[in-house]
Parts: structure tokens; sequence; C-alpha cells
């Protein structure tokens, strides 16, 4: 008897790469621009996962046209890659991990919310995309994160069943996004500290980044939340 395909499925900003601070620093420039003045911490904890046009929407009103919300879009991602292309570099121990995944016969998948753009300036700037198995983003599915999709749709592009994949994240709504699909939860905590995760009851493990994480052990554990 065969065993059941497994996955890790990654979060793309905040997890793969520590860029959160740069994604929020862009979206109060293109609101100040606008005349919104909004709380970075407030905004992150309330957006971050959630697709552009979801955020745009929700501060300018339904009222925006498509055409319009691309243009609008444009202009955001292109402020967010000038401020943080000079940084782009991957978390601490991500390349080991996803090396030692790839022997161990564990499938890789990238699901992110974010617009293909910023796929590509991300993992293409990091030589990354060759080692995935699958990458969902923004123009996969229609609902962003706290909804399921990306990850479900991950997981079927993985072949593996949702009890099967584990799911690294450094947002709330993320994890929330991996509860409702089913999945454990691994959380880098590049952006916010543990206890913004206490709630959540399929966190595996809590970690700075992914240096020292044993495959076996992630696949082996309940939640928990231990810190590393």
């Amino acid at each position: 008897m065969t065993s059941p395909q497994r996955a890790f499925i990654f979060d793309m900003d905040g997890t793969i790469v520590d860029n959160m601070a740069f994604h929020t620093r862009s979206w109060m420039t293109f609101f100040q621009r606008r005349g919104h003045a909004l709380d970075a911490d407030a905004f992150f904890l309330s957006t971050a996962g959630r697709q552009g046009h979801e955020i745009i929407r929700s501060y300018l009103g339904e009222s925006v046209s498509d055409a319009d919300h691309a243009a609008l879009m444009a202009e955001k991602e292109a402020v967010y890659r000038e401020l943080y292309a000079p940084h782009l570099a991957t978390v601490a121990g991500f390349d080991a991990l996803i090396g030692a995944a790839r022997e161990d016969g564990v499938a890789l998948v990238v699901g992110t919310a974010a617009p293909d753009e910023n796929i590509a300036f991300t993992l293409d700037g990091l030589d990354l995309r060759r080692h995935f198995d699958a990458i969902v983003g923004a123009a996969d599915v229609r609902r962003g994160k706290p909804n399921p999709d990306v990850f479900l749709m991950a997981a079927e592009r993985a072949g593996a069943l949702p009890e099967h994949c584990i799911v690294f994240e450094d947002a709330p709504l993320g994890v929330e996004a991996a509860r409702r699909a089913g999945m454990r939860a691994v959380v880098l905590s590049t952006t916010l500290p543990a206890e913004a995760f206490a709630q959540f009851d399929n966190v595996i493990c809590v970690a700075r980044d992914f240096s020292g994480l044993s495959i076996a052990s992630l696949f082996a554990s309940t939640p928990a939340a231990p810190i590393i």
C-alpha cells in the first residue's frame, strides 16, 4: 500500500520572503494619495491575505470599475516592487527546507493572494519557480483569505488531501484560511508575535524562520504551537 501524497503549501509574502512591511508601506502611500490616513498595524491585521481588489473596494467603495481597479492595483504594486527590490531574499532556512522536502517526496506548492506580476517578481527574481509543483495565486481563485479557496486548489494541484497538507503562513487571515481548508499550519513570526495566533486550533508550530524544522516531526504533529 502506497503512502498518501503529502504537501507543503507556502504563502509567499511574509513567509517565503519577509516583505510585509514593504507591502504595508506601499498601501499606506497608495491610500494617502487618496486622502485616507490609516493605522498600519490595524490595516495589516484586517487585510493580510486578502486580494488587492477586495482591499481597494473595502476602502474606496464598490463603485470602483474593473478598469479603474486594474490601474489602481498596477500603481500600488509598482510602489511595492520599487520599495522591496533591493531587499529581495528568502527567509532563513527556506532553501534548505524545500530541498529536504523534495528529497522526501513532499509536494511543494505556493498558495498566495499575490497577483501574477508579484509572483514573477519574487519567485523568478529568486529563481524559485522551478522548485514548486504548482503555484496558485490571486488570478486562480475568486475569493481571497480567510476563505480556503487558494489552499484547497493548492492541495488539489498537489494531489494531496487537506489532512496531509501543512500550510506555512505569517498572517491570521491565512491561518484561518488553512483552518477552513482542514489543514494544519506552521506560523512564521516574521510579521506578528506568537500571541497573535493563540486562538487558532490548527497551528502546530510557531517559528522565527525555517531553520531547524523537521519534516517528519511536522507531519507527525498535532496542534500545540510550540515556539522554535
